[in-house]
């Protein structure tokens, strides 16, 4: 019997139109994972506020970035890691792309599944740091549509994939491409998540102490940020870079309350005030280019860097279809 792999990615809009960003945002922000707060200071935050105020916002920077062939970068990537890496599985695995929120949709995804009578499923969240937003919602949508099921099939869910060998190679070879040294500091930017996610996985009171990321351990080894540090030391190492060649930061905040620090903009600012020309900015929390890398890193931390006395920042591109990525994905599904 076939195996069903299903690859699953955050999501996107349907369209640059500012009613699809609505759609989007509005499913995507009301998952309780996302915005984790009491379920009526969160119904009213996003429906009155955020969707209402956002939509039209980030319906323009969609617009920056769409492709030409009527598609988000992420969606086309994704569609293309699709292709790629079913060809490359063979004929024993049936392999399906799912998003988390909009379409693709998981439902008819697995729906597709429940129809096959396959014996396993292995579910392949596309996020390298395990977060409860994004993998553990994944996980989540998951057993509650295969938990009514007549007949549940054997699931398998790859948890993260932060330091696996293959996918540190396929993003160095990529950074390797843009010569780091030829520029002045790296920085590892991922995702950011307010700390109070954080410290709700933590079980030992180890997390957001001085020194808490230094190393993985059984303390923090589903720990999001520990698993981002995890990420960047091991990219470090494979491009040869010292401590001091590089900074770690996080992107993407939201709202008033802390997230997890530094702030990618604030250490940009820092850097330009250190002198720095020229920067090189790795994007290790996403495997396919989207609104955070394409317009986020690229053009706004550009002209961040630039008002402050800097000339360059220059965004390694994602994995996206690289050969590297699609073999690293085979490694990570048969390990």
């Amino acid at each position: 019997m076939k195996t069903g792999v299903l690859i699953v990615n955050l999501g996107t809009p349907d369209s640059p139109k500012t009613s699809d960003v609505r759609k989007y945002l509005s499913e995507f922000l009301n998952d309780p994972r996302v915005i984790d707060i009491h379920p009526i200071a969160r119904m009213l935050l996003v429906n009155l506020i955020i969707v209402p105020f956002r939509s039209s916002k980030s319906a323009k920077l969609y617009k920056e970035i769409w492709r030409e062939d009527g598609k988000s970068p992420l969606l086309h990537y994704s569609e293309r890691q699709l292709e790629l890496f079913s060809k490359l599985m063979g004929d024993k695995y049936d392999v399906q792309m799912a998003m988390r929120y909009q379409s693709p949709s998981l439902d008819i995804a697995l729906d597709h599944y429940k129809k096959q009578f396959y014996k396993k499923i292995i579910v392949f969240p596309l996020f390298p740091q395990y977060a409860s937003a994004s993998t553990g919602s994944v996980q989540e949508k998951v057993m509650n549509v295969v938990s009514k099921w007549e007949i549940v099939p054997e699931i398998e869910f790859i948890n993260s994939f932060c330091d696996h060998p293959d996918f540190i190679q396929a993003f160095a070879e990529l950074g390797k491409k843009n010569n780091p040294a030829n520029y002045d500091h790296v920085l590892m930017s991922f995702h950011g998540l307010p700390e109070r996610q954080i410290k709700k996985g933590d079980n030992c009171d180890h997390c957001l102490h001085d020194g808490c990321c230094d190393s993985l351990s059984d303390k923090n080894a589903f720990c999001y940020r520990a698993q981002c540090h995890q990420t960047a030391r091991k990219l470090a190492e494979a491009l040869n870079l010292t401590k001091d060649q590089y900074t770690i930061c996080f992107q993407s905040r939201l709202g008033k309350d802390p997230w997890i620090k530094p702030y990618s903009d604030m250490v940009i600012k820092e850097r330009a005030k250190l002198g720095d020309k020229k920067l090189l900015v790795f994007a290790p929390a996403f495997v396919s280019d989207c609104l955070e890398t394409v317009y986020e890193i690229s053009r706004e931390y550009d002209d961040l860097f630039k008002e402050h006395g800097g000339e360059k920042i220059q965004l390694v591109e994602s994995l996206n279809d690289s050969p590297k990525w699609i073999e690293a994905m085979k490694n990570i599904i048969h390990q």
